[in-house]
């Protein structure tokens, strides 16, 4: 399953960039090397710059990284509800919220890494256990049509987005 297998139709023109800017990436392959890549930037960071923000009002590396982990579950959780056919409309949520009431400020890094990985690993496991059918059932989420197959890209894409603002504008 490659991004190019998808028809615009399957997602919100919202993730247009998130997808798009992976390239022409398996499925599989790219949750595994966003999950490497991430990774390979946070692990050896420093308590003070996963501590920093670059602007007022901007959130902290940790907070990005608590916010990537709070919408992995989300969009997985989208993704095996379409995959059952599930038809009910799933609404949306509002990050800035979520951060907002999150404790992802005050967690140590090894702690926010840990959870990373285990809720990655557990996106993959579930994304394997999709049978090429299930990939591209739709559902409805935020009021916008979803595939199983473009939550997973997204949740790839998303990722890659945050780290290239943390790459850019923290480091």
């Amino acid at each position: 399953m490659k991004t190019t297998d998808l028809n615009p139709s399957e997602f919100a023109p919202f993730y247009k960039n998130y997808i798009y800017d992976l390239g022409e990436v398996n499925l599989l392959n790219i949750l595994n090397v966003s999950h490497q890549n991430i990774l390979k930037t946070l692990t050896n960071l420093s308590e003070e710059k996963l501590n920093h923000s670059y602007a007022k009002g901007k959130w902290t590396i940790k907070e990005i990284l608590q916010h990537l982990i709070d919408a992995e579950r989300i969009l997985s959780y989208r993704a095996l509800r379409f995959s059952r056919n599930d038809q009910t409309e799933i609404s949306g949520y509002n990050e800035d919220f979520y951060v907002e009431n999150s404790n992802g400020k005050t967690r140590t890094k090894e702690n926010l890494l840990n959870e990373f990985n285990l809720v990655r690993n557990a996106t993959i496991a579930l994304f394997k256990s999709f049978s090429d059918e299930m990939l591209t059932n739709i559902g409805v989420a935020n009021n916008s049509n979803m595939s199983v197959r473009a939550l997973g890209f997204i949740i790839a894409g998303h990722q890659m987005h945050h780290l290239k603002v943390i790459k850019e504008k923290y480091l």
